[in-house]
């Protein structure tokens, strides 16, 4: 007899300690209790102890900490028809427990399913240029389609952010292209107007220089100590153009054609063919010689005819 007392009240003790763990839950701050009695909502639970009424309330815990949710690379075909890899990063987190239970089956799985989707529709209707360099606004739009779309879920995504984006070797190649002619355009603009600076830098400094003459001397020994400071064979001396111009006038002028009225005249022959004295003429062969057929002797050495005295 005692000892079936003692058997039942160890059953008793079981049962009791099994009802007590059943009907007592302890909730962390982070955590939220969605307890259903008999199929029906009840008040929100946590954090701490609550207390359950055991085989009738049944409790669903809720962590309201940020998640991060991690979207698996998707292909996308932008608006110019480029095929890209893009893989992204959300972040969200629970604000209402209640519907996050009673209004999705898996709010997790959900909300990953969602990101997939409104990655490749808002990627697919941007150029490939505004997906490289302006991902700002597009994770603005990512976040702002995805967060609508999860409202009703009780779900609010904070930050949606673009990880990577890959793109085919051969378009790679043709960006870099892209990229060394916008550097090489870039560069002779901004030398061209360097360039422009400097020739009204110049025009400022030759005014300056034109009101003052002894600037241009100070300019030139200036230019000299300059190219003694280096050790070069060649030295070059600048010569203002203000004292070699006469110099060079000087030259055109000797070497101009004199005056009319200084040119000596020249006399005429004489017309009865006389020859003057010091002069010489060769003898030509006769015109019976050519109808003889007879050659003509060689011409004769020119005859010096002078006067005797």
């Amino acid at each position: 007899m005692i000892l079936a007392i003692v058997v039942l009240l160890a059953i008793l003790l079981v049962i009791g300690f099994t009802v007590l763990g059943a009907s007592v839950r302890v909730l962390r701050e982070y955590e939220r209790g969605v307890v259903f009695r008999l199929g029906r909502v009840m008040n929100l639970r946590g954090p701490g102890l609550i207390l359950l009424v055991p085989t009738i309330d049944r409790m669903v815990r809720v962590s309201l900490r940020t998640v991060t949710l991690t979207v698996p690379p998707q292909e996308v075909i932008t608006r110019d028809n480029i095929p890209v890899r893009v893989t992204a990063v959300a972040y969200y987190r629970v604000v209402d427990p209640n519907k996050a239970v009673n209004a999705v089956e898996n709010f997790h799985h959900a909300t990953l399913q969602i990101s997939q989707t409104t990655l490749r529709s808002v990627l697919g209707g941007a150029d490939l240029d505004h997906l490289l360099g302006e991902r700002e606004s597009l994770n603005e739009s990512l976040q702002q389609v995805i967060d609508a779309q999860t409202e009703p879920w009780g779900i609010k995504v904070t930050t949606v952010e673009i990880k990577d984006v890959e793109i085919p070797e051969r378009m790679q190649h043709a960006i870099a292209r892209q990229a060394e002619a916008e550097r090489e355009r870039r560069a002779k603009i901004i030398n061209a107007e360097g360039e422009a600076q400097a020739a009204t830098r110049l025009a400022d400094a030759a005014e300056i220089i034109g009101r003052n003459p002894t600037t241009l001397q100070l300019r030139y020994l200036q230019t000299l100590r300059e190219i003694g400071a280096t050790q070069n064979s060649t030295v070059v001396f600048p010569m203002p153009i203000d004292l070699v111009k006469p110099v060079l006038d000087a030259i055109q002028s000797g070497h101009a054609s004199p005056p009319a009225s200084q040119t000596p005249a020249v006399e005429a022959p004489p017309a009865n063919g006389a020859l003057e004295p010091g002069e010489s003429r060769a003898l030509a062969p006769g015109p019976d010689a050519a109808d003889d057929g007879v050659s003509s002797a060689p011409e004769s050495a020119p005859v010096d005819r002078q006067d005797q005295k």
